[in-house]
């Protein structure tokens, strides 16, 4: 299911504002209540203070006129009914209506009390008032009590709070039109990329234009192009790849073909043994060299991704020249190791540091002559660990020791089979690793010394 950015950033600014002007509804109700009540009080309260002033004692009785003006301060289009009762001190009837409901309690002294109840079947809003009433027959206050239905009133609270409430959703409709255009408006350079994305050539790797794109979108933009960079190192790494290895393993297969065809054609049992010997040397030496290629296609940058981990590198420098004491033994040559007396900890991948050595050493052992000698030493100095591998051997002039980094590069003349790529793939490992190499000659000449070093990793801490 798809979703909808600007539906989504669209619905996060409306649901806050959807919730004020809720809540605005609400108050804007509470307070037109609280308006309309006090205006229905206030026209109560006058009509009871004119009713109480006509409250006096005459003939020696306790008498209430109702002046009209008292019952059309409620004239409205409503027709509200306007209801009263007068009761004397002795609480005696005087005029109005006998079932008006009391207040709950009666006022004290001059102030009015306000309450609502019911008439009848109708809801009433009313007001009571004492009235001083002097008199030698029945002395003190008189009640004036006005009530009228609320017709009126729940009028003029939906005019206050439907009137407040209208405008509010007018603002809120304009506000999400706003929002719309606005959204439109900061959605546009995405929508300019996405475009330029569909239209672009599949081909094309180039990088995406951060110009007019906010401040909050360019790490994203930069995120993209550092994904488009990683994917042309991948291409250019695949198409180097293919171009090496067509062009090493074209002549090798040619060789490997006219030698089958000698075997075909040739009847001596002696002659044929040769023949498939020299095969068996040819796809070995191809399965050499295909493994060195991948070997130098994932140490390379932009190659696999490396799962590096820290790693004991006096371990596995031990391990890989162990492996080639057999050839050191068959060409009588003395193969040493001098490892460090504590753990020399780096933040590796196993396997291509233990081609890194692999490779050094099978060189060294290569290019010596015969009764020769390799030593191989670590140690720590510093912040880095030292791998030094040194032979006995005719070295590598000074002007060719960066040339043999390159691939496929063999000194001239040179009699000793190889690829070409065992110092290539030591520079790629060295450099995916951060680390750096060195080749020098050794003292006293003549001979080469090889030295690499690797950053080391910080100490674990000890258990518990």
């Amino acid at each position: 299911m798809s979703r909808s950015l600007r539906a989504e950033l669209l619905g996060w600014l409306l649901l806050p504002l959807a919730a004020v002007v809720a809540f605005n509804g609400w108050s804007l109700h509470r307070d037109a209540t609280r308006t309309a009540d006090l205006i229905t009080d206030r026209t109560l309260l006058a009509s009871a203070r004119v009713i109480a002033e006509q409250v006096k004692e005459a003939d020696g009785r306790i008498e209430s006129m109702i002046p009209p003006s008292a019952l059309e301060m409620f004239a409205s289009p409503d027709r509200d009914k306007v209801i009263y009762r007068v009761l004397s001190p002795s609480g005696e009837l005087i005029a109005g209506f006998p079932d008006v409901v009391e207040p709950p309690m009666r006022p004290r002294g001059l102030e009015p009390a306000y309450y609502e109840g019911q008439f009848r079947t109708q809801a009433m809003r009313a007001v009571a008032l004492a009235q001083p009433v002097i008199s030698k027959v029945d002395g003190g206050n008189a009640l004036v009590i006005v009530a009228t239905t609320l017709h009126g009133r729940d009028r003029l609270v939906d005019e206050i709070w439907l009137t407040s409430l209208r405008d509010q959703l007018v603002l809120v409709g304009i506000a999400a039109l706003l929002t719309l255009f606005g959204l439109r408006r900061g959605l546009a350079p995405l929508l300019r990329l996405r475009n330029e994305l569909r239209s672009r050539n599949p081909e094309s790797l180039k990088a995406l234009d951060r110009g007019g794109v906010q401040s909050e979108l360019r790490p994203m933009i930069d995120a993209l192009n550092h994904a488009l960079e990683r994917v042309q190192a991948y291409i250019a790494l695949q198409r180097r790849f293919v171009a090496d290895a067509s062009h090493q393993l074209r002549t090798p297969l040619a060789v490997l073909k006219t030698q089958v065809a000698m075997a075909r054609r040739d009847d001596d049992p002696q002659m044929r043994g040769e023949a498939l010997a020299a095969i068996e040397g040819g796809v070995d030496g191809m399965g050499r060299l295909v493994n060195q290629l991948l070997t130098l296609a994932r140490a390379e940058p932009g190659g696999a991704a490396l799962r590096k981990e820290a790693l004991d590198f006096g371990e596995v420098a031990r391990s890989a020249t162990e492996s080639l004491a057999g050839i050191a033994f068959a060409r009588a040559i003395d193969l040493s190791f001098d490892g460090a007396p504590e753990p020399l900890s780096v933040v590796g991948h196993v396997t291509l540091l233990r081609e890194l050595v692999v490779n050094l050493v099978e060189n060294a052992l290569r290019h010596i002559p015969r009764h020769g000698a390799v030593s191989v030493r670590l140690a720590r100095e510093g912040g880095q660990v030292l791998l030094a591998v040194e032979d006995n051997g005719p070295g590598i002039a000074a002007a060719d020791r960066e040339r043999v980094f390159e691939r496929f590069h063999r000194l001239a003349p040179s009699t000793i089979e190889g690829t070409g790529l065992g110092l290539a793939i030591v520079k790629e490992i060295v450099a995916a690793h951060d680390g750096a190499i060195l080749l020098m000659e050794t003292q006293p000449p003549p001979g080469l010394r090889v030295e690499v070093r690797l950053p080391a990793a910080a100490p674990e801490p000890p258990p518990g």
